[in-house]
């Protein structure tokens, strides 16, 4: 039998994230001395004190800390799971997609097309995704199938199949050193300005945040920064910019990602028309990888560089 129900970890995750009982009670719309209630309750089932409490001060301990931290995986997962059994339950459940703006290179249109010949199709919704919060949506259920970029997103518990790989460019003005170069290095970009990528792990430039491609051709434009993107998030390029092909990056993959607990026919369809209108003819009893495995038909890719982006 679970200790604590959802509802009390909810209560806990309120409190730890507004560290003011009273701020949290009106968020949950329950009386401030119910919910400090609760959560003794919670403490004394658990044996640990779960925060540090004073007239003016309320402070996670590390046993809170550890449940902050797992406490929202559980509730994400119990939202999943509602969500997913109610539409397993609808017949005529849509099915949703989400994407970065412009990142499907160029595959979006052919794919649907594809998928809408097959005689179990559904109506497909589009959502449009910030830069690094694509794998959210397929973890808590808010979307059934993701296009994400590898190695850049983490696909830890996602089941996927590789759509389309590509090189990486570096984008510069045209008056730029490189930009009559055939190709270049990794090391021809040192003392560069690169952009930091809002949300991306690992995305640290030293130049300033962008979110997505559109901000930093924009930022390029004006000659505060480089940057490395895959080919098909660089075109077309604004007047006055150019590209390069930078030899030692890591190859891009496009990827359609989707929950590896989920098995309803309505997302393998899918998968099958995506495949089929990429050339990567499926397997009729292939299962899905989990990894970033390559496929016989792809080289193994070296390690990532830190300062190429997709």
């Amino acid at each position: 039998m679970a200790e604590l129900e959802t509802r009390e970890i909810e209560y806990f995750m309120a409190v730890a994230d507004e560290l003011h009982f009273g701020r949290a009670a009106v968020r949950l719309s329950i009386a401030q001395p119910a919910l400090s209630k609760a959560i003794r309750r919670v403490e004394a089932r658990l044996g640990v004190p779960l925060f540090v409490r004073s007239s003016r001060h309320v402070e996670l301990t590390p046993a809170g800390r550890a449940l902050q931290e797992h406490g929202r995986h559980a509730l994400n997962a119990v939202g999943a799971a509602v969500r997913n059994a109610r539409r397993a339950g609808d017949p005529h459940a849509q099915l949703r997609l989400v994407l970065k703006p412009g990142g499907d290179a160029g595959l979006l249109s052919g794919i649907l097309a594809e998928y809408s010949h097959r005689p179990d199709a559904r109506r497909v919704d589009i959502l449009f995704s910030g830069p690094a919060d694509r794998t959210d949506f397929l973890r808590d259920g808010r979307a059934d199938v993701g296009l994400l970029y590898a190695p850049f997103d983490d696909l830890d518990g996602l089941a996927h199949e590789t759509l389309h790989t590509e090189e990486r460019v570096v984008i510069v003005p045209s008056g730029h050193r490189l930009a009559g170069r055939a190709s270049v290095r990794m090391p021809d970009l040192d003392g560069e300005t690169l952009p930091s990528w809002k949300g991306v792990p690992g995305g640290d430039g030293t130049g300033p945040a962008v979110a997505d491609a559109v901000q930093l051709l924009q930022m390029i434009t004006v000659g505060r920064m480089v940057g490395v993107l895959p080919r098909s998030l660089a075109e077309p390029l604004p007047p006055g910019l150019t590209c390069v092909p930078v030899a030692d990056a890591p190859l891009s993959r496009l990827v359609l990602a989707w929950n590896e607990h989920d098995r309803r026919p309505l997302v393998t369809s899918f998968v099958e028309a995506a495949l089929r209108a990429s050339g990567r003819e499926p397997g009729l009893h292939d299962e899905p990888r989990l990894h970033d495995e390559p496929r016989q038909d792809e080289e193994p890719r070296p390690d990532d560089e830190s300062r190429s982006h997709d």
